[in-house]
């Protein structure tokens, strides 16, 4: 798989992770603290996420979303996530933007909508690239940030996380972030720290989507003005 990579870190001491004391769980025969590498989506997910497991884990936060389109939406994401980690003494990963990767395993799936089988084609490569570099760089665990949202299914990203941790011979941390009121705490955390919230998932189909609700709202608006409705 491609591999090529910023880090930024290794990240401050600082940080507000760091400045509450916590005592983390670690392992119980070293006492050494863990080390997982956390496949953030985007800022606010993360936010709500490193919340979580930053009183667990050594975490470090790795951002390798080839689905974000365009260009210019997943370098300004990309950029927010790495304010968010500088604000909270996280060391971040930066990992390849091979959009065109990712557009030849979507081939011929123009007719999907969100949540479709597509779906789970993004996650399988997103988070294989995220238990190769686990692996790779002998993280303890690897997770990701996905299962916080109310539009993803844990279930399916948790059982794709899982496959890929097999076939790699990693360790996968399964969870649905978005239980106990996991997604309205990112949304509190998000303004909290002045984060950009995006309104669509990234790939081609949810901007597709999103126009085309956008679309949908005008033309209602427009009717309305009329009389129609």
């Amino acid at each position: 798989m491609d591999s090529a990579f910023t880090c930024d870190g290794p990240a401050s001491a600082r940080g507000p992770l760091a400045e509450r004391g916590v005592k983390r769980r670690g392992d119980r025969k070293t006492g050494f603290q863990q080390s997982l590498l956390l496949h953030v989506c985007c800022a606010p997910c993360a936010a709500g996420v490193i919340d979580v497991l930053g009183e667990e884990f050594e975490l470090t936060a790795f951002f390798y979303n080839p689905n974000i389109y365009p260009p210019g939406e997943h370098f300004r994401r990309a950029d927010q996530v790495r304010r968010l980690c500088r604000q909270l003494g996280v060391e971040i990963i930066a990992g390849e933007y091979d959009a065109h990767r990712w557009s030849r395993r979507m081939r011929g799936r123009g007719a999907d909508r969100e949540g479709g089988p597509h779906c789970a084609v993004c996650f399988q490569i997103r988070l294989a690239q995220t238990a190769v570099v686990a692996q790779e760089r002998g993280f303890d665990y690897f997770a990701t940030t996905l299962t916080i949202s109310p539009h993803k299914s844990a279930r399916i990203i948790n059982r794709v996380g899982q496959r890929v941790a097999r076939e790699l011979r990693t360790k996968f941390y399964p969870a649905d972030f978005k239980k106990r009121d996991g997604f309205k705490k990112s949304c509190q955390l998000s303004r909290k720290y002045g984060l950009y919230r995006q309104d669509y998932c990234g790939c081609i189909y949810s901007l597709r989507e999103r126009e085309e609700r956008k679309a949908g709202r005008s033309d209602s608006t427009r009717a309305g003005a009329r009389g129609d409705v």
